[in-house]
This record gives structure tokens, C-alpha cells and sequence, in this order.
């Protein structure tokens, strides 16, 4: 299975946004599928389902990351080319689907009161929903700048 697939499939069976892209990708940079699971949970939804930055956008920059980061604390070198490959990729994405914003590409406004409760997925999420597309795209600006 081709890993922009594994990335959809990985939301199919459970994973959130951010989990879907991080987990498809992380064994190319190092790092397990547990820990891939766990430190990308929290930006699922828009960062804990407050609906701001997209999950799967989010897992893409943390793949940045570990692809172009030197882990040292004062490296302006590679935070500059992080940051840069950041802004491009999110770039790309917003010409894509005109927004990284999580409640933007669902086309709600960003609720009062959020809730900390996932919405729970059958066959209506799925179909109302525009995450599985995010999640391809974010998969394929992956391969493009990071593979």
C-alpha cells in the first residue's frame, strides 16, 4: 500500500486527523508507531478539537520536523529551513482548499463551547465530512517536499 492510502486508511480505522499523517510517514524519520501515535493525538480536530489548525496539516509540519530539524536548542540554520518548509507546504495546502483551518474547511464557525468529545464516525461523517481529502493532500505535499 502506497503511504498516501495508508495515511486515508489510518482515518478510516480510528486514527484522528493529525495521527493519520504522522503514523503513515514516521518510520521514514525515525520514529515508532506508538510514540507517532501519541504525540500527534492532541491536534486532532483542529488541536483538541478546538478547530483551529488542521490535524492532518499539523501532522505534515511535525514530519518537517523530524526530516529537516538538527534537535539543537539554538540552531537558527535549521529552525529557519523548518520554518520555511512550513510556510511553503501550508501554502500549498491553502491554494488546495483555501484554508488551514480546521472549522474553515468544515465550513462551521469555530464553536463557543467545543467539547472535548470526539464526533463519532459512521458512514454520515464520512460522506459530510471534507478529512479524507485533507489527509490526501497533505499526503501528497508530504511526498513532494519531504520524501
Amino acid at each position: 500500500m502506497d503511504r498516501v492510502s495508508k495515511a486515508v486508511e489510518n482515518f478510516k480505522s480510528g486514527c484522528n486527523c493529525s495521527q493519520s499523517i504522522l503514523c503513515a510517514y514516521a518510520d521514514l524519520f525515525g520514529m515508532d508507531q506508538e510514540t507517532a501515535m501519541r504525540v500527534s493525538e492532541g491536534f486532532g480536530g483542529g488541536m483538541g478539537r478546538m478547530r483551529l489548525t488542521c490535524g492532518a496539516v499539523s501532522g505534515m509540519f511535525m514530519l518537517a520536523g523530524l526530516k529537516f530539524s538538527r534537535a539543537q536548542a539554538a540552531d537558527l540554520e535549521t529552525r529557519t529551513k523548518v520554518y520555511g518548509m512550513v510556510q511553503k507546504m501550508a501554502e500549498e495546502f491553502k491554494d488546495m482548499n483555501g484554508s488551514i483551518i480546521c472549522a474553515d474547511l468544515l465550513g462551521i464557525n469555530l464553536p463557543k463551547d467545543k467539547g472535548a468529545v470526539p464526533t463519532k464516525r459512521d458512514g454520515e461523517f464520512y460522506k459530510k465530512r471534507p478529512c479524507i481529502g485533507c489527509i490526501e493532500d497533505c499526503a501528497k505535499i508530504v511526498e513532494k517536499y519531504l520524501l
